[in-house]
């Protein structure tokens, strides 16, 4: 058993932590599956899936930590002109910071839930924004129970 979902959100800075735990935990919870697994995935190249405690100075240390280690002033090879794109590459950071933090997460379903920590939140890690970003949630596995 399949139950994939696209959903969609609209970051409203350069730089923004969205939580996406409870929708995730909807797309589970109203899918057919009882045991299996939860995939989180983001669809771009400039924001990523991150897993950490859902508090606004962990967010805020995550977005300082992240800046000091690609900071936007740095020289970067992708900041010249793109005849592909025909613009020039001003996303580099975004590439980068996106590459650190990865683009999925992965949790165990049991009983129809989602297992995780219980100071774990999910979110979706803008690194380029303003922009709409897509976030697929796949969630496999049976209907059946588990065996503990």
């Amino acid at each position: 058993m399949v139950t994939f979902e696209t959903r969609s959100y609209l970051s409203n800075g350069v730089a923004q932590f969205i939580k996406i735990t409870d929708d995730v935990e909807t797309v589970v919870e109203h899918s057919s599956v009882s045991n299996g697994l939860v995939a989180v995935i983001s669809a771009h190249t400039t924001c990523g899936i991150i897993v950490n405690e859902g508090l606004p100075c962990v967010e805020q240390d995550l977005g300082d930590m992240l800046e000091d280690m690609v900071p936007l002033d740095a020289s970067y090879a992708h900041a010249h002109f793109l005849r592909t794109y025909g613009a020039t590459g001003n996303n580099s950071q975004g590439h980068l910071k996106q590459t650190l933090v990865g683009n999925n997460a992965l949790f165990p379903v049991i009983d129809g839930h989602v297992v995780r920590g219980g100071a774990q939140d999910i979110y979706l890690a803008e690194f380029d924004g303003p922009q709409r970003r897509k976030v697929y949630i796949e969630v496999i596995g049976d209907k059946g129970g588990v065996e503990k």
